[in-house]
C-alpha cells in the first residue's frame, strides 16, 4: 500500500498532461467538426468534396501515423517548414483526426432530422442560419449523444498514443516507474487512473441523456 501511494503523485502529474490534451482536443475538435459537417452537407460542391476527402483520409490513416507525421514530416513540408514542440503537435494531430471522427457525426444527426422541419421553419421565415440554431442542433445534441459519447471516451484512451513523442503522459510515467522498480504495480494503477476517467464521461454522457429523454 505504501508502495502505491508513494507513485500516486508521479501518476497524478501524468494524467494531468493526459487531461489537458483531452480538454484542448475535445474544445477544438467539436466546432471544427460541426463546420466540417455543414460544408460536407452544404450546396457548394467543391468545399463538400475537399471535406469528404479529408475525412476519408483522417478516418482511413492511423491517428499515430499522422502524430508522427505532423510532429517529423510536416518541417520538411515546402509550405510550412516549421517543426512543432511536442505538445503542439499533439493537439494538431489529435484535433485534425477528432474533427473528422465528430463531422461525421455531426453530419449524421444533421441529416436524420426530417425536411419537413426544415421547410417549416422556411415558411416561418426563419434563415438557414436561425433555422440551423433554433430547430435542428437542440435536435440534433440529443440524437448524436451516444456516439459522441462513445468518441470521447475513446480519445479518453487514444491520448496514450503521445508516448511516441516523448510527452509524460499518464502511459509514460507508469512505464517509467515500471522500468525503475521492475515491478507492473504502476501499470495497474495507471489502468485505474484511466478506468476513473471513463467513468466519469459515462457518468455525463448518461445524465445527458436522462436530461434530454425528459423532453421527448
Amino acid at each position: 500500500m505504501d508502495y502505491i501511494l508513494s507513485i500516486i503523485g508521479p501518476l497524478a502529474e501524468g494524467s494531468l498532461v493526459t487531461l489537458k490534451l483531452f480538454f484542448i482536443t475535445l474544445s477544438l475538435a467539436l466546432p471544427l467538426g460541426l463546420a466540417l459537417a455543414l460544408i460536407r452537407i452544404s450546396n457548394n460542391r467543391a468545399a463538400s468534396t475537399a471535406v469528404n476527402g479529408y475525412i476519408w483520409l483522417m478516418r482511413g490513416t492511423p491517428l499515430m501515423l499522422q502524430l508522427l507525421f505532423v510532429y517529423y514530416a510536416l518541417p520538411f513540408l515546402p509550405v510550412v517548414g516549421v517543426r512543432l514542440p511536442d505538445f503542439p503537435a499533439a493537439i494538431l494531430a489529435f484535433t485534425l483526426n477528432y474533427a473528422a471522427y465528430f463531422a461525421e457525426i455531426f453530419r449524421a444527426g444533421i441529416q436524420s432530422i426530417d425536411r419537413g422541419q426544415y421547410e417549416g421553419a422556411r415558411v416561418l421565415g426563419f434563415s438557414y442560419g436561425q433555422t440551423m440554431r433554433r430547430i435542428v442542433l437542440p435536435q440534433v445534441v440529443k440524437r448524436i449523444l451516444p456516439p459522441m459519447s462513445n468518441e470521447t471516451i475513446t480519445l479518453v484512451k487514444d491520448t496514450s498514443l503521445i508516448y511516441v513523442l516523448a510527452l509524460n503522459d499518464l502511459l509514460r510515467a507508469a512505464r517509467g516507474i515500471v522500468q525503475r522498480d521492475f515491478t507492473i504495480t504502476p501499470f495497474v494503477v495507471a489502468a485505474a487512473f484511466y478506468l476513473f476517467m471513463t467513468l466519469v464521461l459515462t457518468w455525463f454522457f448518461q445524465r445527458l441523456e436522462k436530461r434530454h429523454a425528459v423532453y421527448d
